[in-house]
């Protein structure tokens, strides 16, 4: 498998939302907001190296539909800020909950076969499903102050062999950390070398990115109510 040249930044933590933690699995593409917005404070607080300022300043600067108003942006807080005060050596991986799984199991993406015009147009309507939700997750993140950035596999350009993991070039991933970024990922849909195509898990990004990394944690978020702490 290809990967970076360069060599990685010790990583403190991944940390895998898991879907049911933080979307409605019985209503399509719908997020528990609660959940998602108690998830991304537990991380801040897990990140902050005792200098983050107390309320956090958001990242999230884009107007979503509805909002009375343009988003405040508070230019000289960070321009005067010395250091956001967060270890940010962490990657985020999340599941896709109810997102992407209709759309999958509806065109039998996972099975492969690009020359059926079903699984095509379901590999595209998968892939908007996710990325949505990542780019959900990236916002609820940078509303706490957490710099993120959403990473997707395919973009990425990591695919799969009979549905193994063949290729997963995590340059983008490396250079992001060693910037000072939190990558986000994701489960996806990509290409396979036999099958045309499938869908790659968020397991099996954490299991090869723990390989890679070698973290001195892997922290599970799950549905039961939990505490991120680290030590």
């Amino acid at each position: 498998m290809a990967e970076a040249a360069r060599k990685p930044r010790p990583v403190r933590c991944i940390v895998k939302l898991g879907g049911a933690a933080i979307t409605n699995k019985g209503e399509l593409e719908s997020i528990d907001e609660e959940s998602l917005q108690s998830a991304c404070a537990q991380l801040r607080q897990a990140m902050s190296d005792g200098a983050a300022p107390e309320k956090a300043r958001g990242m999230d600067w884009s107007r979503r539909p509805g909002d009375p108003a343009d988003p405040v942006v508070d230019a000289e807080g960070f321009a005067g800020m010395a250091g956001l005060g967060l270890d940010s050596n962490f990657v985020v991986v999340h599941g896709a909950g109810s997102f992407g799984h209709f759309q999958a199991s509806r065109s039998g993406v996972h099975k492969g076969g690009l020359h059926s015009t079903l699984v095509k147009a379901g590999f595209v309507a998968t892939r908007i499903s996710v990325t949505s939700l990542n780019q959900e997750i990236v916002r609820a993140l940078a509303r706490e102050g957490i710099p993120s950035v959403g990473m997707s596999p395919f973009a990425c350009g990591w695919s799969t062999q009979r549905r193994n993991l063949a290729s997963a070039n995590a340059s983008q991933i490396i250079e992001s950390l060693h910037a000072g970024f939190v990558p986000v990922l994701h489960g996806d849909a990509v290409l396979d070398e036999s099958l045309d195509c499938t869908i790659l898990s968020g397991d099996v990004i954490i299991r090869h990115l723990a390989q890679l990394l070698t973290p001195k944690y892997v922290v599970f978020l799950v549905l039961l109510p939990c505490l991120l702490t680290m030590t």
